[in-house]
């Protein structure tokens, strides 16, 4: 049972990229004790996200981590994250387009079982950092998506109490993103975007085209090394 003076428990997805570390910083900031949830899907870059969440968790001291292997998403496919047959585009998807590395369902899937974890650890938040604005076009990154998980979640649960999905960054830029996770001092050098598993960034993924481009709109030096163009 929670002790009266006792800081609130929060459940962190982080898939050991820029938005989900900076999502995590917000919720060390605002007081919260923090336990991780990372995601094994099959995807491409698993091996470099994995090293990035392992670093997050280090830095920040997570009281609990969760590794969580979810390979029925490699044998689902439809992704160019999961599926080699599928290419990673290199140029941006038009507005309004679902791009080629949607993962079907995955933050679903990834909110559900995080609700699970925190139902069964007792954390009253759920925080991810899945953003809307300044995406790749992802239909599980909408703030009626993120509403309506959280409204089905709680019918799901035990009554005793409710679990709060919170996602600081859905209306924000990636330029704003930087800046926040900047002030809170977020080690962005230890965090991984790119949508391939190579030694550095490649550069040319829509994933590194936005995290440059977030940088360069901020104005502040981006500490990532990319492959030579």
């Amino acid at each position: 049972m929670k002790k009266a003076d006792e800081k609130p428990l929060a459940v962190v997805l982080v898939s050991g990229g820029m938005d989900s570390a900076t999502a995590l910083g917000i919720s060390a900031s605002e007081g919260n004790r923090i336990a991780l949830i990372h995601f094994d899907y099959g995807q491409r870059n698993r091996i470099r996200e994995r090293t990035a969440f392992d670093a997050l968790a280090e830095h920040f001291n997570a009281e609990r981590t969760l590794i969580v292997p979810m390979d029925f998403l490699k044998i689902i496919g439809g992704s160019a994250l999961t599926d080699e047959n599928i290419p990673v585009p290199e140029e941006m998807p038009a507005k309004g387009e679902i791009p080629a590395t949607y993962v079907p369902f995955r933050n679903g899937i990834m909110l559900a079982v995080a609700a699970a974890w925190a139902e069964v650890i007792g954390a009253s938040k759920i925080f991810t950092g899945f953003v809307e604005e300044d995406s790749s076009g992802y239909p599980d990154c909408r703030e009626v998506f993120v509403n309506a998980m959280e409204k089905a979640i709680n019918l799901g649960r035990r009554p005793e109490g409710k679990v709060e999905i919170i996602a600081p960054l859905l209306h924000k830029t990636k330029a704003e993103i930087v800046s926040i996770g900047t002030k809170l001092k977020i080690p962005y050098e230890l965090t991984w975007s790119c949508y391939l598993g190579g030694e550095y960034h490649c550069g040319k993924c829509p994933a590194c085209r936005l995290r440059k481009k977030a940088f360069i709109e901020a104005r502040i030096k981006d500490p990532t090394i990319y492959e030579p163009q």
